[in-house]
């Protein structure tokens, strides 16, 4: 690993860093307007990344390059959800609004790096410069990163609380199995590109960020 390298990965890590408060922000904040207030009690509804760090998938995977990560669980008790909202919908509305914050993310990050590209901008050298694009790029393929692993249906990740919410109960006996080799899963798909070469997450980002083009 060279100095370029390393300077990369250093400036990638802010972005990720930032997306990863914001995602767990946007669970607590969900828990909290439906009733639940488990994760400010906690001093997790707080847009402060400290409160939200987590040693593995906030500092150790970003640095080693892996475009996405997590933070510390935000606390969520379903039974503190208002009357009128089922522990199982309301945990799906928590579970989603992580994804759903990456993704909106991501789209104001192509949106103005779009803007930036226009012919308007080309005489202002700091907007021009390479730290912004740099800065709006990594946070435009970080957002796209953790919105995609969060989804993938393995346990404890945001997918699974999702697909929890919406499964059929004669279906619920053969996804609680499953559920039990969640961690073992997310173990696999996160080390398979190590001895595979092969990386499912890192496909559909490549994927993705095509399909959103170049700006």
């Amino acid at each position: 690993m060279d100095l370029n390298d390393i300077v990369m990965r250093a400036l990638f890590f802010v972005p990720v860093l930032l997306s990863l408060t914001v995602h767990e922000w946007a669970h607590a904040w969900t828990a909290f307007k439906l009733g639940d207030d488990t994760a400010r009690l906690m001093g997790r509804l707080t847009l402060n990344p400290i409160a939200h760090m987590d040693p593995i998938g906030t500092f150790l995977l970003p640095l080693m390059g892996f475009p996405f990560g997590w933070a510390k669980p935000v606390p969520v008790d379903p039974r503190r959800f208002r009357r009128g909202v089922s522990p199982r919908r309301g945990m799906l509305l928590v579970a989603a609004a992580g994804p759903i914050s990456n993704a909106i993310i991501a789209a104001v990050a192509w949106s103005l790096l779009r803007i930036l590209s226009l012919p308007m901008f080309h005489e202002v050298t700091v907007l021009q410069g390479p730290l912004p694009f740099f800065f709006l790029r990594f946070l435009l393929m970080a957002n796209i990163g953790l919105c995609v692993f969060n989804l993938f249906p393995i346990p404890p990740l945001d997918g699974s609380k999702i697909i929890d919410g919406v499964l059929p109960d004669d279906l619920r006996p053969a996804w609680n199995r499953f559920c039990e080799m969640g961690p073992g899963l997310l173990i696999a798909l996160i080390l398979l590109p190590q001895f595979t070469g092969f990386s499912p997450i890192g496909n559909v980002i490549e994927f993705l960020m095509q399909l959103v083009g170049e700006p």
